[in-house]
């Protein structure tokens, strides 16, 4: 037969201190433990119940029933200096992470781990530790659209945006641009498929095919795209395409959004573009290409067509990419749909 249950007297406030400790849950875990270690045998448990209660050892139980019969609700906590001292000192973490913030002096634009703990002598380990603490990551970078130093910013966003949202009777918004040097890349060796497991492989070796340039037109409001590959971005390419959707739009005001590129200004592009009344040029702000709308669809198109891509000759990459268009218009083809509602953007 055990020995009897050693029961443990509380008081009213260590009751209620005790059952807040077990059940709040921002209490750290260890003390809310024992602190279900004391209410148990408050109520008069034995050892063995308790530990059953709780899930931790006879000796546990014992150890912290015995330091609150001694020392009450302090006997819960942890005492001062309780396990190994840290073996990094607050100064040497504060080292680390202004040093993080710093350009290196051997050329690189940013700290590695590995760089920044043999600089200061801590373990790699230790330094990705701190990197953690302080929620810095010196291998990632954010990009955000700086002030547009044009001086009629707000009147061309204005007008840009104007058509986008609410264009003219019998209009038609086409965003222009072109994506130059798409290189038709093979590989040394096949393809490996993907598999459970395992994703598409390829070679880091490859050969180059040629290369094409993609002049695209994104339709505002219906999002169909026209296109065409041509060798090389110049003025007389961009003009051209300009004169096909000229002709393939008969009857209707046509407004071409378009970035500053020199081809696109070029006097001979000008000459011809101010003899037509229902043709509208309108270029972006400086440094504000963003605000044309193929820059979204050109985005889809090097996620969905080139990455990964693998052509064995530049008719078989042309192909490819006015294939992906045709299905694309008949398929996916939607206006985008602008979810920016915070602050606009001023000049």
């Amino acid at each position: 037969m055990g020995a009897p249950a050693k029961r443990v007297s509380l008081t009213q406030e260590e009751s209620n201190t005790l059952k807040m400790w077990a059940s709040a849950g921002t209490t750290e875990q260890r003390i809310a433990i024992r602190a279900r270690v004391a209410l148990a045998a408050a109520q008069g448990m034995t050892l063995p119940e308790i530990a059953e209660h709780t899930g931790l050892s006879v000796a546990s139980c014992l150890k912290w029933r015995k330091h609150f019969t001694e020392h009450r609700l302090e006997g819960l906590r942890d005492q001062v200096g309780r396990g190994r001292p840290p073996g990094i000192t607050q100064e040497q973490r504060l080292d680390v992470m202004a040093l993080a913030c710093t350009t290196p002096t051997d050329g690189a634009t940013r700290w590695s781990v590995r760089k920044l703990a043999k600089a200061t002598g801590i373990s790699v380990g230790a330094v990705h530790g701190i990197l953690n603490a302080g929620d810095l990551k010196p291998h990632k970078v954010h990009h955000w659209c700086g002030k547009s130093p044009d001086p009629e910013f707000a009147t061309k966003q204005a007008t840009i945006i104007g058509l986008y949202m609410n264009p003219p009777a019998n209009a038609l918004v086409l965003c222009v641009d072109e994506k130059s040097q798409i290189q038709a890349l093979d590989r040394t060796q096949p393809l490996l498929p993907m598999r459970s497991g395992n994703p598409k492989r390829l070679t880091s070796t490859y050969k180059r095919n040629g290369t094409t340039c993609l002049l695209a037109a994104l339709a505002v409001h219906e999002g169909t795209v026209k296109a065409r590959c041509v060798d090389s971005t110049n003025h007389v390419n961009f003009l051209n395409f300009l004169k096909h959707l000229y002709r393939s739009t008969p009857g209707k005001e046509l407004h071409i959004i378009a970035d500053n590129l020199s081809a696109h200004k070029q006097k001979d592009v000008m000459a011809w573009v101010n003899k037509r009344r229902r043709l509208h040029l309108h270029f972006t702000p400086t440094y504000s290409s963003w605000l044309n709308q193929i820059e979204i669809w050109f985005n889809i198109f090097t996620r969905s067509v080139l990455k990964g891509g693998v052509w064995h000759s530049k008719q078989a990459l042309v192909a490819q990419i006015m294939l992906y268009i045709r299905r694309y218009n008949e398929q996916s083809a939607h206006p985008f749909r602008w979810t920016y509602e915070g602050k606009p953007l001023t000049a």
